[in-house]
């Protein structure tokens, strides 16, 4: 994905009536939040937002371009109307080059494993891992082809191939993917089954005994 650009407009910071005048005028209210704790109030324009905004994750650096003024940020947070879905409220957090930031990145697995093909099945339990670097070497999301997993293999965080100057925060020993061999499993609940069955005939036969009896 390129660049994403948005264009933004200063504000003066207001509450919630000026807020409804804004999104009145087809635009919606926003902060950017800065690293030192300062905050910029601007609003941007809600068809260009709903348009560019589809595909972006938390780790996705976007410019916003305020008044001719850019600026680098994440979207942090969006607040949506729970009836139509419509946009409310946008919070950005700046991000500033040459100054390392920590964010968390989304895995995405690709291939089909080669222990799926055997029997077994695969189990994804990680999403997503937090790494810090500087903005220039922060990766959009990080490609894991697992085609090559057997069964009773896993590939672990410490396997992520990352960027150069990218480090990792989240624990090595971390799972992201795995192959299980699922044949025993599904052949040790008929044989449960069976044994269940046979206890249950049993209580029944002495019965019949004692009727005889």
């Amino acid at each position: 994905m390129g660049q994403v650009v948005f264009t933004a407009k200063s504000r003066a910071a207001a509450g919630s009536r000026k807020a409804r005048q804004i999104r009145r005028q087809g635009r919606i209210p926003a902060v950017i939040y800065g690293r030192s704790g300062g905050s910029v109030s601007v609003d941007l324009d809600a068809v260009e937002f709903g348009n560019k905004v589809k595909g972006i994750s938390e780790s996705t650096i976007v410019t916003l371009d305020i008044d001719g003024e850019t600026r680098q940020a994440f979207v942090k947070d969006t607040q949506r109307n729970i009836m139509n879905g419509t946009v409310l409220h946008v919070d950005f957090y700046e991000v500033e080059s040459g100054i390392a930031l920590r964010a968390k990145v989304s895995i995405h697995i690709q291939g089909t494993p080669i222990g799926v093909r055997e029997g077994g099945v695969l189990e994804f339990p990680l999403h997503e891992v937090e790494v810090e670097c500087l903005p220039k070497d922060l990766p959009e999301r990080i490609d894991v082809d697992i085609s090559g997993l057997k069964v009773n293999q896993s590939i672990h965080v410490r396997d992520l191939a990352l960027g150069d100057g990218v480090r990792l925060i989240s624990g090595g020993d971390q799972v992201v993917a795995l192959v299980k061999f699922a044949k025993a499993e599904s052949a040790a609940a008929p044989a449960a089954e069976d044994a269940a069955g046979s206890a249950a005939a049993v209580p029944a036969a002495s019965t019949e005994a004692e009727k005889k009896a």
